[in-house]
Formats: C-alpha cells, structure tokens, sequence
C-alpha cells in the first residue's frame, strides 16, 4: 500500500489563513490619537486666527460703522494693527483696494495661487487711488462676477463695503443661496505717530450648507488676511 505523501508548499504558496498572523495596523493607536489632536489643534487655532488675530477684547465689543446693515449676522470676524505711520499716510491704501487695482494686500504666496487676479501692490499709484464716495464700486473679480459697493465713508477714518455678489455664478437661482456681508474699517489716532487699523466682517448665508462651508472654510483662510 503506498503511503500518503505530505506536500510540502512551495514558496509564495498562500498560507492556511487559519495560521496566517493577523493583520496589525502599521500606525499605532496612540500615534492615530495624536494625529488627529495635532490636526484638530491646528483647526481650531486657524478658526480663533481668522475670527480675531490682532484684535482686542474692548475692540470686538465695540460697535463699528456698518454693523446695523447686517442683522444676526451668523459670521464675525475682527482685526486689527497698529501701524507706525500718519493717519493721512495709511487712508490712501484702502482707496486703492480691488481686483486688478491695488489688491488686498495679501502675501505673495497666496497671490501667486491666483493668477489672474494679479498681485497686490506693495506701492501707492497715483493712478489707482480714489476719492470714494458713497455708491462706489470696488471690483472683487472679473466684470459681472464679484464686487463691494461702499456704502459709507467718512475720510480718512471710515470705510464701509457691502456686498450681495460673492458667489459662484448661478447658485442663487439654482439653489437659492443667498449672501450680504460687510467689511468695514475703521482709522484711529495713536499716541507716537501711530494709527490704529481695525477691520471687521459680518455677514448671514443661505442656505445652511453655504453658511456651514463659509464658517468651515473661509474663516480659517482668513487668518492668512490676519497675520500674512
């Protein structure tokens, strides 16, 4: 009788899975744990950034011109700088704001991830620079997308734009969103030949996915506004 053979397996054979090891994750649990607190950490530190870098206490208490035309609003920023510099010297910047004028001011890094908005000048232009006056507009993309009008000021210490625009083209009528903010600055005198620049935005969307995506996303960039 012949016997019965054992084969033996042949190398890269599958294992019997009943014998195979399990699978372990390759990031330990406690690393996962602090991943995700370092992540959340840095989240919620760009969310405090961009709703209040460089302002104070007293200063967000305050009430600014422009806030009355916005009623419960469901987003808030403040900011605000100490400038070396005479109150005559910083008004002329905020005339020349826009897209294709002076720009927003933001560093060149993010200018650059925008191309065609050009970069923000780090001049005055004689050429760019305007007596605003109420109805004004300042555009904020290309003609027919996104724009401010001023509503108030009062030079060199006020300056408030509002906006119903900034949205992606067709969105109001094919799901009914719906934006109105404000952005208003404000100039004051500071002993030393400094001036005191604060700014703020408020603002209410619909519906509520667009207010949630707007609180998500751009508040938190707008700390890169903030602190450059």
């Amino acid at each position: 009788i012949p016997r019965e053979r054992t084969m033996a397996p042949s190398a890269g054979a599958p294992h019997d899975l009943a014998a195979s090891p399990r699978m372990r994750s390759s990031l330990p649990v406690w690393a996962l744990l602090l991943s995700v607190t370092v992540v959340g950490l840095g989240y919620g530190a760009l969310q405090i950034l961009g709703r209040q870098a460089g302002s104070t206490a007293p200063e967000r208490r305050t009430r600014l011109a422009g806030d009355e035309l916005v009623a419960r609003p469901q987003m808030g920023t403040n900011h605000a700088v100490a400038i070396v510099a005479p109150l005559a010297d910083v008004w002329p910047w905020l005339t020349q704001m826009g897209w294709h004028l002076g720009g927003y001011y933001t560093p060149e890094w993010v200018d650059r991830l925008f191309p065609k908005n050009w970069s923000s000048l780090a001049h005055l232009d004689p050429a760019l620079l305007r007596n605003l006056r109420v109805g004004d507009i300042i555009p904020d993309g290309a003609p027919g997308t996104a724009w401010y009008v001023v509503v108030e000021v009062e030079p060199p210490h006020v300056l408030v734009l509002r906006s119903t625009t900034h949205l992606p083209p067709g969105w109001g009528e094919k799901y009914g969103a719906r934006i109105d903010w404000t952005w208003s600055f404000r100039l004051a005198e500071l002993p030393g030949g400094r001036i005191r620049l604060q700014s703020r935005v408020r603002g209410r969307t619909e519906p509520w996915w667009l207010t949630a995506t707007y609180l998500a996303t751009i508040v938190p960039a707008d700390s890169v506004l903030a602190v450059g």
